[in-house]
Parts: C-alpha cells; structure tokens; sequence
C-alpha cells in the first residue's frame, strides 16, 4: 500500500460516496489529478469537514492503490483568504478546465505552480484589475501543458515565421494561421511573438500576464475568444457550467441596468 504525505494540492471539485463521506478531486504537484475518497467528511465532526474546501492552499496525504485511494489526512497550507465576487468564479472555472482537460495521475508540478499563482491573484486586491489577463495566462499554460497549444512563433501548417505586421488566428486543429479577410478575430503577429516569448520564460506566468495585462482590452478580447474556442474543444465541446453562470449573471446585471 503506497502512502503519500504532505502531498501540496488543492480540492478541484467533491461529491457524495456516501451518506458520510465524499469523493475529493484534487490537483496534487507531485501526482497530479487524484481521486480520494475522505470517509467521513460529511459529519460534523470530521476533521476534513472545515478543511476541504477549493481555491486553498493544502497538504493531502493518502493511501492505497486503485482509482479511488483514501485521504488519510488534510492541512491547510495558509497564506490565503478565500477570493469572492467574480474572483471566485473565475477560480470555479480553472478548476472545471483543468477536470475537463487532465487525466488522473499525469503530474504537471509546473502547470500546478501557474495555477496556485492564478489563486494568488485571485485572492489579492488585484484581481480585478488583473484577473482577467491572469485567466489567460492560466489558459495558455493549461492548452501547452497537455499539448494543445501550437508553437505561436511560427505558423502551422508551413513553418513559416510570423511576421510582426501581419495578422493571425488560432483555429480548432489547424494552428495558427495567416488571418483571412473575414476573420473578426485575430491578433497581430507582434502580439503572438511576444506570447511564445513569455511561454518560455522560467517564470512563463507572471511574464505571460504581465504581457497581456499590458494589451488594450480589444486585444485581451481577442485572445479570450480563440483560447475559449480551444478549450471548448479540447474539453469535450459540452458548455462549461462556471462559463455558463458567468453569462446568465451578465444577463441578470443587464437586465437589472436597463430602463
């Protein structure tokens, strides 16, 4: 029975197992996506009960062998108070991205270092002011590491360098390509240059966000339009339930505006 200790994690997602216990998705740093059944966490009296929660710094240790091993222990990390308002649902959505888009067991400790930076600021009096790019640095990450992204240098299907006037756009299962006179959304060759240079950086995501932050907000809508686009496919085509509120709470705050 192989034990794991003071494992760095954070929960993505429970669910029931039973009348007392819960099913834990966690993104661990070492082992990646894990699936631990924490028995008795639903009591009130559970130990887990107060610890589990998302969007927080944890150490896990388990036990076992098998899909479903078992939480033999749970201690929070510190450091962070929980992020609110939007904040917080944009932490709901990079976990339901990364239960959609990783396999269980692939461990990823780099991509798992962009995301408890994603939580930072989103936790921080910054995040709204720096949320959004942040989200886009997670998502460029997210589609690199599980091999989604393609080189952003150079285009596709022909190799050939972007050049820095010239206009590009990612498309579903063909890269990224010359931008077609139709084409609404596209981003300049300079933008996705200075994109493959920031992926690449030790420090790819606070230099990838400092990169975006930097965009003006028609650019940084661009962006978003062809990572979703790209997400949604990798992730199975199915709407993302945290992207789904997000709009019906933008229908509610337009509809509470209007005259």
């Amino acid at each position: 029975m192989k034990r794991v200790t003071h494992e760095p994690a954070y929960v993505l997602h429970h669910y029931d197992w039973s009348e007392s216990s819960l099913i834990v998705e966690a993104f661990t740093r070492g082992h990646g996506r894990m699936a631990l059944v924490a028995k008795g966490a639903k009591r009130p009296s559970s130990n887990f009960r107060p610890v589990l929660l998302p969007l927080q710094p944890l150490l896990l240790s388990w036990g076992g062998e098998g899909e479903i091993r078992t939480l033999k222990g749970a201690e929070w990390g510190g450091g962070l108070v929980m992020p609110t308002g939007d904040a917080l649902l944009s932490g709901y959505y990079a976990n339901e991205l990364l239960l959609k888009l990783l396999a269980r067991e692939d461990a990823h400790p780099r991509l798992f270092d962009a995301y408890a930076a994603l939580v930072h600021v989103l936790a921080s009096p910054d995040a709204e002011l720096l949320g959004a790019a942040a989200l886009r640095a997670f998502e460029l990450l997210l589609l690199r590491h599980t091999g989604h992204l393609p080189a952003l240098d150079v285009q596709t299907l022909t190799l050939a360098p972007v050049q820095a006037g010239a206009r590009y756009r990612l498309v579903i299962e063909g890269g990224l390509r010359a931008a077609h006179g139709d084409d609404a959304v596209w981003l300049a060759g300079t933008a996705w240059r200075a994109l493959a240079s920031a992926l690449q950086d030790d420090a790819a995501f606070s230099t990838t966000l400092q990169a975006v932050a930097g965009w003006p907000a028609g650019e940084q809508a661009r962006l978003r339009q062809q990572l979703r686009e790209l997400l949604h496919y990798h992730g199975g085509g199915s709407t993302l339930r945290t992207r789904q509120l997000m709009l019906d709470l933008q229908r509610l705050k337009i509809r509470s505006t209007a005259p």
